[in-house]
């Protein structure tokens, strides 16, 4: 397949994500007066995060488009006296929103199932944060075309203790609690982490597993989604003997 399709095909997959995404984050912002009381914060907190996640891949898509409008993907610009490549600025901008996504993961954990933070959530919370620092060290190469090997794997490390962490404690806490819907938010966590670290550990030796991005993103959505239909979507009410 020609690199350029593909390129082309890759920003419609991408442009198709963001599309339902911010549609389900504005229906969700919509329907917010709707919500049960006692899941307004869990509601509030995913609402949040969603948008927070759609802003990054916003920024991670839309410049990766405007490298292919130019033709040349390892296009540049400055600011302030400093090179930035439009694709490692678009990499940076998801990996810090997805940070912080995994950091309201852990808030909506703790309003849903009504825990107290302790020694493992606060090592998440430090993960999240020396993650963020990692981001601002020059090993990263920002204005690179193809992400620095092994940085680019040891600067996920953190990334993946947040997210396999806020899984085991969806997990744990969603089978004590009978919660179907949080359950499988766990699973998805896991599937997208699966496919994520197996293009960060091999898509170097073999670029077609790049491809495992796909249900990764897929992954989010279907997240996303169970998380609007439990929480924000208000169940149809039967008409009782006084409506009939």
């Amino acid at each position: 397949m020609p690199e350029t399709l593909l390129m082309w095909m890759e920003a419609s997959f991408d442009t198709i994500y963001l599309i339902v995404i911010w549609g389900l984050v504005l229906l969700m912002y919509r329907g917010r007066s709707d919500v049960r009381p006692e899941d307004r914060r869990v509601a509030n907190l995913t609402m949040i995060a969603f948008a927070l996640l759609a802003l990054g891949d916003t920024g991670h898509v839309g410049f990766r488009v405007l490298a292919y409008a130019k033709g040349d993907l390892t296009a540049q610009f400055s600011f302030l006296g400093i090179q930035f490549g439009l694709l490692g600025l678009g990499t940076l901008a998801t990996a810090i929103t997805v940070t912080l996504f995994y950091v309201l993961m852990l808030a909506i954990w703790r309003a849903r199932f009504n825990k107290k933070y302790g020694p493992l959530q606060y090592l998440l919370l430090a993960a999240a944060l020396v993650r963020l620092l990692m981001m601002a060290l020059p090993a990263n190469e920002w204005s690179s075309l193809v992400p620095p090997q092994p940085w680019s794997t040891v600067r996920n490390l953190p990334l993946l203790i947040q997210g396999l962490g806020v899984a085991y404690l969806f997990l744990r806490d969603a089978r004590a609690n009978k919660d179907r819907t949080f359950w499988w938010i766990a699973i998805m966590i896991l599937i997208s982490y699966a496919c994520y670290f197996a293009v960060i550990l091999f898509v170097e030796q073999v670029p077609l597993i790049g491809m495992l991005m796909i249900p990764k993103t897929i992954a989010y959505i279907v997240i996303c989604l169970l998380a609007y239909n439990e929480l924000f979507r208000v169940p149809a009410v039967s008409p009782g003997p006084a409506d009939a």
